[in-house]
């Protein structure tokens, strides 16, 4: 009997559609990408989750704003991020709307369950409210009466409002959050820790007198408040409560957010599953933000940068390259075109394209693109730290599993150039130990050019594909990053992968 696939859920946050993407979304969704790309590496059943937000009211507002009906308006939008997860080589198995009915009904669902359980509360909130956080914020919160996240001023709300009894839950949240790898980074976990030592005041669920959003079930005057409606998504696209994919995929494996919404992921969501019973995910971690010349990159602050024309410009495994390698992840990044264009042309196309091609016309000169089985030269394939790639895959630190895929890549460069196989001597016909020698150094390089594709697979999709259609080998499972797998070969010389970038 065939033993069954462990499972993999993994999620990214849902962004807001009140305006088209930008790159840090990219970011984002790039980063979840390769790691469900590097789990079905592992042979997982995996399941990846991303969508859009709808429903809050800056999404309402930007539509007044631009004078375009709402429901409109959220479909335009919601179909950019769509089509820029396809741009973007994105392998998402679902992709959820919070406007689809199959949402709305989870979300009430939840909202009436934790009613029923006692757990929610009609009362009256004071307070101010950023539409940017879509959030209530205590004058402590505020940065020269601003909110420090959009830098706006907000305003004053006194409103009825339905509550959740948040405060209730203080305790069990401080026990998930002391559980080690809860929330990563850990400056992250430690930071909630200590945000809720200051306190923990019951959530308004509930927003009166709006004309956009879900209804809450127990009051139709009444709309949902973004919080519960949009962290359950996470459930809504898994057909909670009855789904078979629920039953199969939940508790999610791994919730991508950024840094600005740690606080809704890691104590409200939380929170809210506790209060009906179901299993918290399993892992939370947290992003930073990308900045353009020191500034975070948002829609409110008008300095996006458009993901689309990068990729149409550079192409789309160059941009994911930059952004997984330039940035630690974990950490903030500056977004910069000049460096980019470096690391394409450094990197790229010098390093790796170079090789292939170097690798490719040598194997064509010698044997006519046949290219014979032959030793492999541990000389060269134990400088691949695959031990250690996995290591830092397990820790997501993805920058650092490229620096050791391009490491082993000069590593392969520098052999070539060592082996020197164009000096050794090549009559015709050839004498058989030229013969022997010339194949084995080939054979050595485009095995490990083999492996090379299979690690670059999360990365670089792409990229990985055309580099082993042109070696005439098969894309693998981690299970192949075996070397001497490679048969005799008919090479296939294509295109160049990387052209440089001159302007």
């Amino acid at each position: 009997m065939e033993k069954e696939k462990k499972k993999f859920y993994i999620t990214t946050a849902l962004p807001y559609v009140n305006a088209k993407p930008h790159v840090g979304f990219a970011y984002e969704i790039i980063c979840a990408d390769v790691i469900a790309r590097w789990h079905r590496l592992l042979e997982e059943d995996v399941f990846f989750l991303t969508g859009t937000d709808e429903n809050a009211k800056k999404n309402e507002l930007a539509a007044k704003a631009a004078k375009v009906p709402i429901k409109k308006f959220v479909d335009i939008n919601a179909r950019a991020f769509f089509e820029l997860c396809k741009k973007l080589n994105i392998s998402n198995d679902d992709f959820i709307r919070t406007t689809q009915d199959r949402h709305t009904k989870t979300a009430q669902l939840l909202f009436k369950k934790i009613y029923d359980k006692g757990e929610i509360y009609k009362g009256t909130y004071k307070g101010f409210y950023c539409i940017g956080c879509e959030a209530f914020l205590t004058e402590k919160e505020l940065i020269d009466g601003k909110c420090p996240e959009h830098n706006t001023k907000p305003e004053f709300l006194e409103e009825e409002s339905y509550f959740f009894k948040l405060s209730k839950y203080k305790k069990e949240i401080e026990k998930a959050l002391n559980k080690k790898g809860f929330v990563l980074p850990c400056s992250r976990q430690e930071e909630m820790l200590s945000r809720l030592k200051e306190g923990i005041r019951d959530l308004s669920v509930s927003r009166i007198n709006q004309k956009w959003g879900i209804d809450v079930p127990i009051d139709p005057e009444h709309k949902i408040y973004v919080w519960i409606d949009a962290l359950s998504n996470y459930i809504s696209a898994l057909d909670w409560p009855e789904g078979k994919r629920f039953e199969r995929y939940w508790p999610a494996d791994l919730h991508i957010i950024g840094k600005g919404i740690t606080w809704f992921h890691a104590v409200i969501w939380p929170a809210l599953l506790m209060a009906i019973g179901l299993r918290l995910p399993k892992q939370i971690f947290v992003h930073g933000y990308l900045t353009a010349e020191g500034k975070k990159i948002s829609k409110s602050l008008g300095n996006a940068i458009n993901p689309v024309y990068i990729v149409n410009k550079y192409g789309t495994d160059a941009l994911r390259y930059f952004l997984v390698r330039e940035i630690p992840f974990g950490q903030d990044g500056d977004f910069n075109e000049k460096a980019l264009k470096q690391r394409c042309n450094t990197e790229l196309a010098d390093k790796l394209g170079n090789l292939i091609n170097r690798i490719l016309g040598l194997t064509e000169k010698f044997f006519k693109g046949r290219l014979p089985q032959g030793r492999i030269d541990d000389q060269l394939v134990d400088q691949l730290q695959l031990s250690d790639i996995k290591k830092h895959m397990e820790k997501l630190e993805l920058d650092k599993v490229l620096a050791l895929i391009f490491a082993f890549i000069d590593s392969c460069n520098l052999y070539i150039q060592e082996k020197r196989p164009w000096d050794i001597p090549w009559e015709v016909p050839p004498e058989p130990d030229s013969m022997k020698k010339i194949s084995n150094i080939l054979y050595t390089v485009i095995d490990s050019l083999r492996v090379i594709a299979i690690l670059l697979c999360p990365f670089m999709p792409n990229t990985a594909k055309k580099i082993a259609e042109q070696l005439g080998v098969r894309l693998g499972t981690l299970n192949d990053c075996k070397f001497g797998l490679t048969k005799a070969t008919q090479i296939k010389k294509g295109p160049i992968l990387f052209e440089k970038i001159k302007d």
